[in-house]
């Protein structure tokens, strides 16, 4: 028996949404939809019992991304569905794991097994930012032992995690688009909000500094609500982006005289690459952080002195690798140049000041950090746009046959799936290729602007709601003329 069926076969003492008799209508769909959303707050905004106040720091991008919150009951968010994803899709394209996923038999072996590794990485991440690297704090509550209340904290937000594998479980069957998607658009909207509130009522926001006075006052004012300014730029930038496409003119076998076009967008797999790249970068983040702190510090004190530089001879190799601070956040070192740099929780001001600073120990400018970044989230982006394509059915023979299935055909050539295969793969693999680079090349620049809710965030959103804004047309199509909907379930 292979590692894949021991696992698997975990999968069936889990229980599972059923899925629904027949489809559901646009009413149903947006009601399914709201239900989750509401729950999600909820467990977004309970802390799990036993949980100090947090303070954010470097951890704030990966709550952005992961639809988390420290702390919370959603302290892991999607991280675990996602890097559980990763890890089965790298498996697969690297033929470690036989499974066929334009089979229906692998492809549902596949999502099953994806949810019991799922459960198994949200019990490890809660270890790590509870255990390991302290990122969650624990309470001391008077009467229970610290270990206790500890092992009650990682259950909790175990149990969160599973709680959330289960909702984005319900808006695949149920609701518009995936679990994971509205997760992400509803934590980014929300930061959004917030954000903007504090910028416009905070302490140092845009009221507080026009009622200064003097002659610099609405000069700062102005300066304090750029990040919202850069919000808007990436917005708009994003949702061009996503309205480029190529169209291809076709012609349908039952209907002569009629040459539609079949549109092929820039970004053909859309914000999934960037969305497994920085689930992908974080975590790698996120666990080396864990390991690395406990070879650094011990109780808030430094194990290893590097006030004076670094040593080779004295110091090792660990810290060309990665050196964190007692907080468990990457410092300096190689893993630390590719952690993502945000200006969340910073003005303006101070994130572009915080570019213009070098890493504690080897000096290295953050300007080389942002470079190295967003090149590693650009290509790390590729990687899995190629894999999205081969394991969702999205690539040239996929794509072609099912065209040919619909008696669709390329005019001015023979009505063969070969010759569609090779007109589509002219297309679909630059376009997969050259749009990955760009969506992650776009998330990783806009990053730097200290844009609202990460520039990273906004492009997954705007692309989340645009597909959600085209699932609700072809649902209003198909329901106005149910002809059409016969005729692509054909």
């Amino acid at each position: 028996m292979s590692v894949l069926d021991i696992i698997h076969s975990f999968s069936k003492y889990l229980p599972g949404i059923k899925t629904p008799d027949k489809p559901l209508g646009t009413k149903d769909k947006l009601m399914w939809t709201a239900v989750v959303l509401v729950l999600y707050f909820l467990l977004y905004q309970t802390t799990a019992f036993g949980v100090k106040d947090i303070v954010g720091g470097g951890i704030d991008f990966l709550q952005t991304i992961t639809a988390s919150r420290m702390g919370s009951l959603l302290t892991t968010g999607i991280g675990p569905i996602v890097l559980a994803s990763i890890f089965l899709q790298l498996f697969v394209g690297a033929g470690i794991i036989n499974l066929n996923m334009k089979d229906k038999k692998d492809r549902a072996k596949f999502l099953e097994t994806q949810k019991v590794l799922a459960i198994s990485l949200a019990f490890v991440e809660a270890l790590i930012f509870v255990v390991i690297s302290g990122a969650v704090p624990v309470a001391d509550v008077p009467g229970i032992a610290p270990s206790f209340v500890m092992g009650l904290v990682v259950l909790q937000i175990t149990l969160g995690s599973v709680f959330i594998l289960f909702l984005d479980e319900l808006v695949t069957k149920y609701g518009l688009g995936s679990g994971i998607g509205l997760f992400i658009a509803a934590g980014v909207s929300f930061s959004i909000v917030i954000g903007l509130i504090q910028l416009i009522f905070g302490p140092v926001g845009f009221i507080a500094l026009i009622s200064d006075g003097g002659a610099e006052a609405l000069p700062n004012g102005l300066l304090a609500v750029l990040p919202f300014v850069f919000t808007i730029l990436v917005f708009l930038a994003v949702v061009y982006a996503e309205s480029v496409k190529v169209e291809i003119p076709i012609a349908f076998e039952r209907v002569r005289g009629m040459v539609p076009k079949l549109p092929l967008k820039f970004f053909y797999v859309s914000n999934i690459p960037v969305i497994f790249a920085s689930a992908l970068i974080i975590n790698l983040q996120l666990f080396a952080g864990g390991i690395l702190t406990s070879q650094y510090w011990e109780d808030g004190v430094a194990k290893v002195d590097l006030s004076d530089g670094y040593n080779f001879d004295q110091d090792g190799i660990l810290p060309l690798i990665g050196y964190t601070n007692s907080q468990g956040h990457l410092q300096d070192g190689l893993l630390y140049l590719i952690t993502p740099v945000s200006g969340i929780g910073r003005s303006t001001v101070e994130h572009w000041n915080y570019l213009n600073t070098s890493t504690p120990v080897f000096g290295i400018s953050q300007w080389v950090h942002a470079v190295v970044y967003v090149l590693m989230l650009s290509l790390v982006s590729i990687l899995f746009g190629l894999f999205w394509v081969e394991t969702s059915n999205m690539d040239a023979k996929s794509v072609a046959g099912q065209l040919s299935d619909s008696g669709i055909q390329i005019p001015g050539f023979r009505r063969d799936p070969r010759m569609l295969e090779t007109i589509l793969n002219k297309h679909i693999l630059p376009l997969t290729v050259l749009g990955s680079f760009c969506v992650g090349l776009l998330a990783g620049v806009a990053d730097l602007t200290g844009a609202l809710g990460t520039g990273t965030g906004i492009l997954l959103t705007v692309g989340i709601l645009h597909k959600m804004y085209e699932q609700l047309e072809q649902m209003k199509a198909f329901e106005m003329y149910p002809s059409i909907n016969k005729l692509f379930s054909e």
